[in-house]
């Protein structure tokens, strides 16, 4: 996408990206009726730890606009991921900036990341009933349902597995 790009965040990322992430999540209903996963999404240092948090930034203003967490099986993060599959999590984008591709340059950057390090797929969770535009999203991507993968964190909290194969090039 123009305009875009996508890279690795930096400590001084870290409060744009917890205030996008939030906004993200309540703008989507995400947050109502829960207790404490906003300071977990807000958390972004320990994420860094664990993971790899990258950013989406406009190319001319420098504006932090998405942000997602990468993680592989066993990391603190790790909620699906088995051997050879990485997982990304806590997507996120600027509720100003939707439309612009963020997202999906957010997921191809994982995508990418995982082909590096040679998975063989990439798994995700979304809730049940989750906004449209996220399920587009992956389904254009060619995210399939994983039934096996569904689990819920918490009651009332239904997550529903998604995996992409990668073609080994």
């Amino acid at each position: 996408m123009t305009g875009l790009r996508v890279r690795p965040a930096e400590s001084a990322d870290f409060p744009a990206v917890a205030r996008l992430t939030v906004a993200a999540y309540e703008a989507d209903g995400q947050l109502k009726g829960e207790h404490g996963y906003g300071e977990v999404l807000a958390d972004v240092s320990t994420r860094a730890v664990s993971g790899e948090v990258l950013v989406a930034v406009d190319e001319v203003t420098g504006a932090v606009l998405g942000s997602v967490t990468f993680v592989l099986p066993g990391t603190r993060f790790a909620e699906l991921s088995g051997p050879g599959e990485a997982e990304f999590r806590m997507l996120a984008v600027d509720p100003g900036a939707q439309g612009r591709g963020v997202g999906g340059a957010l997921v191809e950057a994982c995508v990418d990341r995982a082909t590096e390090l040679g998975c063989t797929a990439v798994v995700i969770c979304v809730r049940a009933g989750m906004a449209d535009p996220a399920h587009r999203l992956y389904s254009r991507r060619g995210f399939i349902r994983s039934p096996e993968k569904d689990w819920s964190p918490a009651p009332g909290v239904d997550l529903l597995g998604l995996r992409l194969e990668l073609t080994r090039g």
